[in-house]
């Protein structure tokens, strides 16, 4: 739930700990998905409020589908930024034991009731990318999630700002005077990495292989007119912002209509 920049989905972070977009040498980045707030809809200030759109169906998502490109490039050729955020994994982080408290469910807002404690890596990473998953103590198997305006709340999964669970390789966030909620768009041309060097084939291959659509929406000034920024699902190993080729930035790539 989520933006990004120097330090941490367009949730929370994206006004106070970074800005929209993050490179994947950097090890921080701001969240792009916004959690749901007392009234159940997304109360971030990197993202706008949830339309009626209904969620994408599972079949036209799969995240295997090949990339079926039609009609002109949206915004141009090799005009856009893509970014990525993901979802921690507590057995993955380490430091000294933080004892967090928020709200002990959704729909909560500011909460003071204790959360449990864990690592300090852990809850920087839930700050900076909008949630994490945990794998110890009583709350194990819920999320650890945040954002600005709500603070920390467990919940039983991510939410985009509809409060739907997010989808790995699916779900993305875009400023709304380019790409509305709903629309689905495909990655055609992957660009440069943020050091100007080739995306390597392997990684571009696998964004292109996914369908994306857009169920939340930067607030003005935060997103910008060519930025995307996309959701790759949990972490898979410690270090993972500098060891998981997924975690970049794409520059200058191609999107068309998914």
């Amino acid at each position: 739930m989520r933006a990004r920049a120097p330090q941490a989905v367009v949730l929370a972070l994206c006004a106070v700990v970074s800005g929209c977009g993050t490179d994947a040498a950097s090890s921080t980045r701001e969240p792009t998905v916004a959690p749901p707030t007392a009234s159940g809809a997304a109360d971030a200030p990197a993202i706008m409020a949830p339309a009626s759109t209904a969620p994408p169906s599972p079949t036209a998502l799969s995240p295997t589908a090949p990339s079926a490109a039609s009609g002109r490039p949206l915004g141009g050729a090799r005009r856009w930024r893509i970014t990525t955020y993901y979802t921690a994994v507590e057995s993955f982080h380490g430091g000294k034991r933080t004892a967090v408290r928020g709200c002990p469910r959704p729909r909560c807002t500011n909460g003071d009731a204790p959360l449990g404690s864990y690592p300090e890596g852990f809850v920087k990473a839930v700050q900076r990318e909008g949630s994490g998953r945990i794998t110890s103590g009583p709350h194990r198997g819920r999320y650890l999630n945040w954002s600005h305006s709500v603070g920390f709340w467990l919940d039983d999964t991510t939410r985009d700002s509809a409060g739907r669970p997010l989808r790995p390789w699916e779900s993305a966030a875009a400023d709304r005077d380019v790409l509305a909620r709903g629309r689905r768009f495909v990655i055609t041309d992957c660009g440069r990495d943020g050091a100007g060097r080739p995306i390597a084939e392997r990684v571009c291959a696998r964004f292109r292989r996914a369908v994306w659509t857009v169920t939340d929406l930067f607030r003005p000034g935060y997103g910008g007119e060519h930025h995307a920024d996309v959701y790759i699902g949990e972490e898979t190993g410690p270090d993972f912002v500098r060891s998981a080729p997924w975690y970049t930035t794409l520059r200058d790539a191609t999107i068309h209509p998914g």
